[in-house]
């Protein structure tokens, strides 16, 4: 009689020290460079401008969640039409992600404020309207870029995430009786955003070191606010510094806040 092998069991890798000798090195010269930041280096402007800052700071988060939420929302339509057509639609939203795409954002932030805003205001029907308070302003138009941006970017990303959805699991659910939309609500979104959770991840990041593009249009985020800080007391390295270590900060957030959520989403394979 044969014998059987015994399979072992998976055993889940053990989690890595943080006290290994290469990371214990890192956080020894991370003190150093802090210290000698904070020995050598001028702070006393930050009283000065710190309500200045804080401001800046909201208006930076609440532009890339703004912009974020919203072109992920015209991202869903323009994944999916390019999966399920019709075709005019499905070539139109491949155009789309592919002319904006193709182009910088700047030029497309500048075409917006300087184009269509300067269109606006030829127009007295526009001037009279009450619309016309908040096309007057830059932030509209610093919003609208990054939210075309994004839902560009994105759109191409849920494509390929409707696409790779296993046909089974839709098979199984018309099965069940499910109508197109319950299916939509129910099986395909969710399991589309499931597999783009990590992709996702890097573009809201690649959106914050966006959101710097905005002051070039006087929309006073951070940047903007560090930009300030460095004309009035002619320093150069520590604003620049303390704007590094505010994204620094923000990054670390958000990309901490994706792991969180995707580890609450249970993993049904790919």
């Amino acid at each position: 009689m044969s014998e059987v092998t015994a399979i072992p069991a998976y055993q889940a890798p053990k989690a890595r020290s943080l006290f290994e000798p290469h990371r214990i090195f890192l956080m020894v010269l991370f003190a150093i460079i802090l210290l000698s930041m904070a020995w050598f280096m001028r702070w006393d402007w930050i009283p000065k401008y710190q309500t200045r800052l804080l401001w800046g700071i909201w208006e930076t988060i609440v532009m890339l969640f703004s912009t974020a939420i919203a072109g992920f929302i015209l991202a869903v339509p323009l994944g999916l039409v390019q999966v399920t057509g019709p075709k005019p639609l499905a070539w139109l939203a491949r155009g789309f992600c592919t002319l904006i795409r193709g182009t910088p954002l700047l030029l497309q932030l500048w075409l917006l404020y300087y184009g269509l805003g300067s269109l606006f205001a030829q127009y007295p029907e526009i001037r009279q309207s009450f619309l016309w308070p908040y096309l007057r302003q830059a932030w509209p138009y610093g919003f609208a870029a990054l939210t075309i941006s994004f839902a560009a970017y994105e759109g191409e990303v849920m494509r390929g995430a409707f696409a790779g959805v296993p046909k089974g699991e839709l098979e199984a659910a018309k099965a069940y009786g499910m109508g197109r939309f319950t299916m939509f609500r129910r099986i395909w979104l969710p399991r589309a955003i499931q597999r783009t959770l990590p992709t996702l991840t890097g573009e809201t990041v690649i959106q914050l070191k966006s959101t710097p593009l905005v002051a070039t249009v006087t929309v006073v985020d951070v940047y903007a606010v560090i930009s300030k800080v460095r004309q009035d007391t002619f320093l150069t390295y520590e604003p620049l510094l303390l704007l590094a270590a505010i994204y620094l900060i923000l990054t670390g957030i958000l990309v901490f806040s994706f792991r969180q959520l995707e580890k609450r989403i249970p993993n049904r394979g790919v």
